[in-house]
């Protein structure tokens, strides 16, 4: 099997401009650019599979160029319902330098940004050597241009495909970047870039283009979303363990499909895991690989192994095991109740709402319905304090099987 066809068996070719690049990509000879605006400080899994495509390609020899939108990021792609908003100097350099560690956390690349060179530009070098050479008619026929034209678009916005087309140009003749990858809804940007670079360059110049997917959901639903949000892959917005569990909870539907489009599992592995999988969904062994897989390569081993024991513990109860780092982790995004140092665990129970009343708390308690700290307790006369707290600082009362409440001292 060639490079682009288990791509397509992964499902992640969505179009692609001229089939002459295919063979290219295949013998690993191209140079090959993707691009992020810096309109936030962190990638979320939502944006994951083409640079998980990137990698791919780099995996097989091509070689990737990694532009940040400095210029672009400044002004902002046309979103479909309304203008986005302007962003600062200070924030737009900060949100370049955590994209930047992000993405090479995931595959080596050439970094550059494309204000490099465009912000010296006057305005009439760029309506000269560039603006002559978009026709409005073709440009306000772009999806993205298309669905604002209701409801209005600014020169500002407008514009903006002219400027990523000037990147593509760019790199064409600065580092012969001959192939653009992009999410599908990229196709119109991705085809600017392309009509430049044959009228400055003639039109047998070589460039391409692929788009890979948007995913979404067998409901029909955008994914990369959680109950709580978007799944960021900088663990300080989204922990490893709660990025763990978001692959965890991968429906049936969906996880065979995301095997293949999100992990390195070779095909026979993924065929062998759908088999299994086939047989026994309830064991959730595909999810499991899933969730596994996708947490290593973004979190490492260390990020994987301590998803792996929160998850263990909660699952057995023993959350005494967890350090006090893990214990945020865990329960970090749980409301938490501020308790006094010390108070009686019928008190604590109604105190965080795992009862609704003294009495129904002791019922809990007498029937065995309650652990705290990973710990049965059955007496009516227990308490709770900071001594005993994990860290000094938390106690977790666990009532019944799923129902955990943080007290925090």
């Amino acid at each position: 099997m060639t490079l682009f066809e288990e791509l397509k068996w992964r499902g992640l070719i969505y179009n692609v401009t001229d089939d002459a690049i295919i063979d290219k990509i295949n013998k690993g000879e191209v140079t090959f650019y993707l691009g992020a605006d810096p309109t936030g400080d962190s990638l979320h899994v939502g944006h994951l599979l083409v640079y998980l495509f990137a990698k791919r390609l780099e995996a097989a020899g091509n070689k990737p160029i990694f532009l940040i939108g400095g210029a672009t990021g400044s002004i902002g792609d046309p979103k479909p319902g309304s203008e986005r908003q302007l962003l600062s100097a200070e924030v737009t350099k900060h949100n370049a330098e955590c994209l930047y560690a992000q993405v090479k956390n995931l595959f080596p690349a050439i970094l550059v940004n494309n204000f490099d060179w465009t912000h010296n530009l006057d305005v009439l070098s760029f309506l000269r050597n560039y603006g002559k050479f978009f026709n409005v008619n073709y440009m306000i026929n772009k999806e993205t241009v298309k669905a604002r034209l209701d409801t209005g678009i600014s020169y500002t916005e407008f514009s903006y495909q002219i400027l990523q087309a000037m990147d593509f140009e760019h790199l064409f003749s600065e580092y012969h970047c001959t192939l653009q990858i992009g999410g599908q809804d990229q196709w119109g940007n991705i085809t600017s870039g392309l009509e430049l670079i044959r009228k400055l360059h003639g039109e047998n110049a070589e460039a391409y283009g692929i788009t890979v997917p948007l995913l979404l959901k067998s409901d029909g639903t955008k994914f990369g979303k959680s109950e709580g949000g978007s799944v960021w892959l900088d663990p300080k917005k989204t922990s490893p363990y709660h990025f763990y569990q978001f692959w965890i909870n991968t429906p049936d539907a969906d996880v065979i499909k995301c095997l293949k489009q999100f992990t390195f599992l070779s095909v026979e592995k993924i065929s062998e895991i759908e088999k299994s999988f086939n047989e026994a969904p309830h064991l959730r062994v595909a999810q499991k690989a899933l969730a596994a897989s996708i947490t290593e390569l973004i979190h490492g081993k260390e990020g994987l192994e301590q998803a792996l024991k929160i998850t263990e513990a909660l699952f057995s109860g023993k959350v005494n095991e967890l350090s006090l780092e893990e214990v945020e982790m865990a329960f970090g995004a749980m409301p938490q109740v501020e308790a006094p140092s010390e108070l009686s665990l019928i008190d604590a129970l109604v105190l965080c709402g795992g009862a609704q009343s003294k009495r129904e708390a002791r019922e809990f308690i007498t029937n065995g319905a309650v652990l705290v700290n990973g710990t049965q307790e059955k007496s009516l006369e227990a308490s709770v304090s900071a001594t005993n707290a994990i860290g000094g600082k938390y106690t977790i009362i666990r009532r019944g099987k799923k129902n955990y409440y943080l007290l925090k001292h």
